[in-house]
């Protein structure tokens, strides 16, 4: 993408309504744009980053063998009545009535839709084990909405339903999932630790939040901190392995980790004094096991193995798609933008022209600028005609892991400046080194 081309609305001051480093710095990069309170416009840079955050988490999910669909943002509220949610749920929950007088909802979650499909086509245990997810759009009537995506009233989120023959299947299916979002947190580059949570108005006993560490994070969390050197890393998993799935899934939880609506302070202090840790942590995702709850309620039965019907096992597991872009920006920036992990960032290599209308920088940058294009990364080539500190500062904000810098006075010695947002560190190199080094960095995500 040739920035000239680009709509990129960045802003040079920090805006007066944004009071955390993500709220500020999306704003600012021209990612989104405030429609109504707790709900945004998502620009051309800041949908680009959701669509890269999303198709991992599609990836991460078919790995695991779920099925993708997608589900209505618009529900009757006959199910919710049907399983007893419709008054405990809230006055989150957005009700209205359409121009024929029934009772509607927007969807917070799809516990209750997800059942009545199931329970319309499934009617043998032959069929099992199932399950499906979608990512979708969902609303929630905060009362105080802040913190740009990170506590808006709209928010685009996966949410997935499994349904299982016993609990012991259901809690296979708990723990693949806990093993999906391992890993499809550490490709964003992210450390998301599962602590035992609160259920909340899902419902069931067992569940498990993850959550980043960031002084901006709503919740209080305790936790051993022997649990920040863990790291999924390179595994190969078999995802119909129950026993390996148990194993990574105490692996990970057995250690004290816990939110303040589970914290247990008689436990806590078992762990020794110098591990124990309280800090603040951004929710990005939920596991839940909650067992027949919805099936018992909805009469999702299906025919067992002896003939006789029983009712399903059940689970739901949601990942935050777009406060996911708030929480990797908390946990990777600098004080001047944005440093986007390489798996996520919109674009992977920045290349600025020091000297637009140069034929010699004209024509490096366009050639750099194919190569990159060729081996298929996607660069973003600033051609506009503004002063080196306009650029890099832009550079430095929208905080692509990657720039190359070329001017004249380089490529008179042959060479380019390859420089790392992260380290900030510079290294001149030929254009042909500059484009192989980051295809080599690329091509081992």
């Amino acid at each position: 993408m040739r920035m000239s081309r680009y709509f990129l609305p960045v802003l040079k001051e920090d805006p007066a309504e944004a009071s955390i480093v993500s709220h500020r710095y999306m704003l600012r990069a021209g990612m989104i744009k405030q429609a109504t309170a707790g709900i945004y416009s998502w620009l051309p840079l800041g949908f680009k980053v959701l669509r890269k955050i999303e198709d991992i988490v599609h990836e991460e999910q078919a790995k695991a063998g779920h099925l993708p669909m997608l589900m209505p943002t618009i529900q009757s509220t006959d199910l919710w009545k049907e399983s007893g949610r419709y008054e405990a749920f809230g006055e989150e929950m957005l009700r209205f009535k359409d121009r024929h007088d029934r009772e509607m909802l927007f969807t917070p979650t799809a516990e209750e839709l997800i059942t009545d499909i199931f329970r319309a086509h499934v009617t043998s245990y032959k069929d099992m084990p199932l399950t499906m997810y979608q990512i979708q759009w969902k609303f929630r009537d905060e009362r105080r909405p802040r913190f740009g995506v990170m506590r808006g009233r709209e928010f685009y989120m996966k949410d997935g339903y499994n349904f299982d023959l016993t609990k012991e299947d259901a809690l296979h299916a708990y723990n693949r999932h806990l093993v999906s979002y391992l890993r499809t947190y550490e490709r964003m580059g992210l450390q998301a630790i599962p602590m035992r949570a609160d259920s909340g108005a899902i419902g069931g006993d067992d569940t498990h939040e993850f959550l980043v560490l960031a002084e901006t994070g709503e919740s209080e969390v305790f936790y051993d901190s022997a649990v920040t050197e863990l790291t999924f890393g390179d595994r190969d998993i078999d995802f119909d392995d129950k026993a390996q799935c148990q194993a990574i899934m105490e692996e990970f939880t057995t250690k004290y980790a816990r939110t303040d609506e589970t914290h247990d302070e008689a436990l806590f202090n078992e762990v020794p004094e110098a591990r124990r840790k309280s800090a603040r942590g951004i929710e990005v995702g939920q596991i839940f096991y909650f067992g027949t709850k919805y099936s018992d309620a909805m009469n999702a039965k299906v025919q067992g193995p002896d003939g006789k019907p029983v009712a399903v096992h059940m689970g739901s597991h949601g990942i935050g798609v777009s406060r996911l872009l708030g929480a990797i920006i908390e946990a990777s920036h600098d004080d001047k933008g944005i440093i986007w992990p390489e798996g996520v960032t919109p674009y992977h290599v920045g290349i600025v022209n020091l000297k637009q209308g140069d034929e010699e920088a004209d024509g490096a940058c366009e050639a750099l600028y194919k190569e990159f294009t060729t081996a298929g990364l996607e660069p973003l080539y600033d051609d506009r005609n503004e002063r080196a500190g306009g650029k890099f500062a832009t550079m430095d904000l929208i905080g692509l892991p990657w720039r190359i810098t070329v001017g004249p006075r380089g490529l008179k010695n042959g060479v380019v400046e390859l420089t790392s947002r992260k380290t900030g560190d510079s290294v001149e190199m030929t254009p042909a080194e500059a484009v192989a080094r980051v295809k080599d960095i690329y091509a081992g995500l």
